[in-house]
Parts: structure tokens; sequence; C-alpha cells
């Protein structure tokens, strides 16, 4: 398989969110201009485990995303200004020579058959999102309606894209996300999102028991 651009980020992105990118580095933009010869161009994104990309030395996750570039803004020496979509969730089969910028041989990976998943069960875990969030809005002498945060996560009636949803919404550590991104089936990636649920919640928790 031929290898494609990629571009490791400090973040876990998510299929349906968006990424916005200032472009400045030289190999990066050598990496655009070659992404924006192609007639659909995009480049995969993964996330570092270890270290910072800057000066080598990372280490990359091996599951990612593609994200397909929508609005360019040519500022001339190799700046750029990007708005991307990211979409399909992509596995890393061998990462090649940074030569001139990152690159790796990928393939789609699609949610793998798994159990099935009900909508109560994303319900539940909705329901404990929204308590969260007005637990904190509560603490700080506000009162919103929770429900609010997650509107419209459900909007395309599939459950896997629902938890990617949910999961954007939710202020989560890098590892929790990409906990839920690399999760091989909607199942699984339905304990991985309950699971950070409850990890944000406790620290919240933990949080607030102290002021």
């Amino acid at each position: 398989m031929a290898a494609i651009p990629m571009f490791p980020l400090q973040v876990a992105m998510l299929p349906g969110e968006d990424l916005p990118l200032r472009i400045f580095e030289p190999r990066y933009s050598a990496l655009v201009s070659d992404c924006l010869a192609t007639e659909d161009p995009a480049f995969g994104v993964v996330l570092i485990t270890a270290g910072r990309e800057v000066g080598g030395g990372d280490v990359r996750s091996d599951v990612g995303a593609l994200a397909h570039i929508g609005e360019v803004a040519d500022f001339g020496d190799g700046r750029y200004r990007l708005k991307c979509a990211v979409g399909e969730r992509i596995r890393v089969i061998e990462w090649q020579p940074d030569d001139p910028y990152p690159r790796a041989a990928v393939e789609p990976w699609p949610d793998q058959p798994g159990a099935p998943v009900e909508v109560d069960a994303i319900r539940d875990v909705e329901d404990r999102m929204i308590a969260l969030f007005e637990r904190i809005a509560a603490a700080r002498g506000a009162e919103v309606n929770g429900r609010e945060f997650v509107a419209g996560a459900d909007a395309s009636g599939d459950a896997g894209k629902w938890l990617y949803a949910l999961t954007s919404r939710l202020p989560m550590g890098q590892a929790d996300r990409y906990a839920v991104l690399a999760a091989p089936t909607v199942a699984e990636r339905l304990v991985a999102l309950s699971d950070a649920v409850e990890t944000v919640t406790a620290m919240v928790e933990f949080q607030l028991s102290g002021e």
C-alpha cells in the first residue's frame, strides 16, 4: 500500500470533528502543497503518545483518522491556514522515513463486528454527562441545561458516530480520547466512553471537595 502524508498531533482527533491548522514549518508546508495537488487532498492524523513531534524522537499511535482539507488560505512563503474535516478511521500498517515529512502506509479501519449496543445504554452515558455538566455549573453558581451540551450528538442515527460525538463534548485526557478512538467495536467504544465519564466525574468531585 502506498504511503500517505501523516500529521502527528498532541490531540487524538475523532471522526466527525473539525481540525483547524496553521501551517508554517517547512516540512508541513511541503505536506500541504503535495496534498493540494491531489484530487482529494487529505492526510492522516495520529496522536503523539510520548515526546514532541518538533525535533523528532516522538512516539506515535497506530490508530488515527483521515483529515480532509476543506478551506485553504494560502499566505505565501509556505504559510497556510486550513480547515479540515476529520473523517474515516485508519490504522497504520508501517511508518515510512520522514522524508520530507512523516508518512505511513495505512488502511481504513471501520468498526469491527461486536455485541449490539442498545440506545438506552448510550442514553445512560449521555445522562451521566449531562449530570456532570450541571454539577460543574452548580459549583460555579450557575444554572445550565446540561442537555444543551449534548444536543445533536445523535443526529446521524449511527451508534458509533453518536459515541464519537459525545466524546468530543466531554473534557477528558488524551489517553481517554484515544481509548475511545482505538476501540475496535462500537460496544467497546461505549465502555471506553463510560469509563472516561467515570474518571472525569471522580476528578471533578475530588477537586470540588477541596474547595
